[in-house]
């Protein structure tokens, strides 16, 4: 038995502190939902593996086998589409992947076919995304940008790649904060991809070319896709964070609190009643830099008004938040005491769980994850890999 099996069966409130907590019914609702709506779309699906980087959820991300694709951004969980632009010291190592996995590159520069046809370490071409940049000014080439046509020309005469589609991620839909503004932005990203697709010269007999969208947010709204599916294109949607959401996820106000499957247990350790507040073992380790329109680095989640206001490394310190952000919580901040008392609220020893503002950041701190049911019993730990 590892030291981690000694806790299933236990109630959360026994675990080491700080500890994640993954709340399995709701990860499966998650990702029922957005399977759901991709075959009620009739579309190709690729998850995103990024937030938890465990077999066991990305197995259900994957439906058990019935899809077979994924996007990863680091080596040890890549299986498929490498997510971040090529370059040349990560070759060797797709090489070696490729001799069992089809592994499909990310370009968005001419230099990356430079890279490409001088590297010697195989003959075959490797299949291209050619990323487009649909807003989010962090990878990609951007439609209007004359290095487009030149890049998708390089890609259909070079012999070292051979073109599997266009890719975009709208990273910038986190700043939405309706239904109708994350489905204009999804709209965007496939009007991106296919406008790119449009500036091919020639495309093989009988192959379809991929356009691949998506982003959490947007995949919140992928239904309304039917009314921009295009024709002689197979789409495909790609997302990560989707089962696990976060505070910022809440903060679009696509998804409600209740929807975050991750949690941080953690306990006080001291009360300060001259500044009213109260310190907790989480700091930017456990929970990160992030922040959302959430005032704070985490939310007290049985007492929402108190926020993780301060971090440094290993500490957290727990105070009071502006009240008008609750409504986020689905909370009305009229029925919520802002003049509460820490020394009364804690205690040395509480333990405390916390909503987190980027799951993905926060989960990469932890060494297990403690998967719990409903009843808030721990059932399983899920090691996660780690490294680049």
């Amino acid at each position: 038995m590892t030291s981690y099996e000694f806790y299933i069966g236990k109630p959360v409130t026994d675990l080491p502190t700080p500890s994640l907590i993954l709340s399995k019914p709701t990860i499966e609702r998650n990702i029922n939902q957005l399977h759901q709506d991709v075959k009620n779309l009739g579309i190709a699906f690729r998850p995103h593996v990024k937030t938890l980087k465990s077999l066991d959820v990305t197995r259900l991300m994957l439906g058990k086998g019935l899809y077979r694709k994924i996007v990863a951004s680091t080596l040890p969980r890549l299986r498929c589409l490498y997510g971040m632009p090529i370059y040349p010291s990560v070759l060797p190592r797709l090489t070696k992947l490729r001799d069992t996995l089809k592994i499909v590159l990310m370009i968005d520069n001419e230099q990356h076919i430079d890279i490409l046809e001088q590297f010697s370490g195989t003959n075959a071409p490797w299949p291209v995304f050619i990323k487009i940049d649909v807003g989010t000014r962090r990878a990609g080439v951007v439609n209007s940008s004359s290095a487009l046509p030149f890049l998708v020309r390089r890609v259909e005469e070079s012999s070292a790649v051979e073109l599997e589609g266009f890719y975009c991620h709208a990273g910038h839909s986190y700043a939405c904060r309706t239904s109708e503004a994350a489905t204009s932005v999804l709209k965007d990203e496939v009007e991106g991809v296919v406008d790119a697709s449009k500036l091919l010269a020639r495309r093989e007999s009988g192959r379809k070319v991929i356009v691949s969208i998506g982003s959490t947010p947007t995949a919140h709204v992928v239904s309304s896709l039917r009314e921009v599916l295009p024709e002689g294109l197979d789409l495909e949607l790609h997302a990560g964070n989707f089962h696990c959401n976060d505070l910022q996820q809440v903060c679009t106000g696509l998804i409600p609190a209740t929807a975050q499957s991750v949690r941080v247990l953690t306990e006080v350790c001291s009360v300060y009643p001259e500044r009213n507040e109260a310190l907790i073992n989480a700091g930017t380790i456990a929970l990160s830099k992030e922040t959302s329109d959430l005032p704070g680095y985490g939310r007290v989640i049985d007492r929402p008004q108190w926020a993780v206001v301060r971090t440094s490394q290993e500490h957290g310190i727990l105070g009071l938040s502006a009240a008008p952000a609750l409504s986020v919580l689905g909370v009305n901040s009229n029925e919520v005491d802002m003049e509460e008392k820490a020394v009364e609220k804690f205690r040395v020893g509480d333990r405390v769980l916390l909503w987190c503002s980027h799951a993905c950041i926060t989960a990469s701190a932890f060494p297990v994850y403690f998967v719990v049911d409903e009843g808030d019993v721990v059932r399983e730990a899920w090691v996660p890999w780690k490294g680049w």
